[in-house]
């Protein structure tokens, strides 16, 4: 089952640019690997990919193709997919409108109160045919 998920006119920009500049062929996508962890509640990788890998699905959406795990699908429902660029920051961010705040946020209450249920996912953190983790 394919989850339901919002990308946001950001996102749509910034996943476009990577798959196109990757120098696959066309019919590349955007492998989003999603798990538990975090402080918001999930952990991300991703990459550029020219096909999907071994047991994942395709979604497609706004022309774009994602290429989702088992595992990223379930935690992907309901999900807002944006991105970020501050001077401090720059990346994805996920959000999910159904998961309560974390309570080790460092906000002071003079900040606007935190986006629930967000990751960022740095720039210099994309790989391209593997996981952004063993990318060199």
């Amino acid at each position: 089952m394919l989850p339901n998920i919002v990308l946001k006119p950001a996102a749509v920009k910034f996943i476009s640019r990577i798959v196109r500049f990757s120098g696959l062929p066309a019919g590349a996508g955007f492998r989003l690997a999603v798990s538990p962890g975090g402080c918001s509640g999930y952990s991300s990788e991703f990459s550029a990919e020219a096909a999907p890998g071994p047991g994942e699905q395709v979604l497609e959406i706004e022309g774009l193709r994602l290429f989702l795990g088992a595992e990223s699908r379930l935690m992907l429902e309901g999900v807002i997919v944006d991105f970020a660029d501050t001077p401090t920051q720059s990346g994805l961010t996920f959000t999910n409108p159904n998961q309560a705040a974390c309570g080790c946020s460092s906000a002071s209450s003079e900040s606007p109160a935190p986006v629930v249920g967000v990751t960022k996912i740095e720039i210099g953190a994309i790989g391209r045919g593997r996981p952004a983790s063993l990318a060199s």
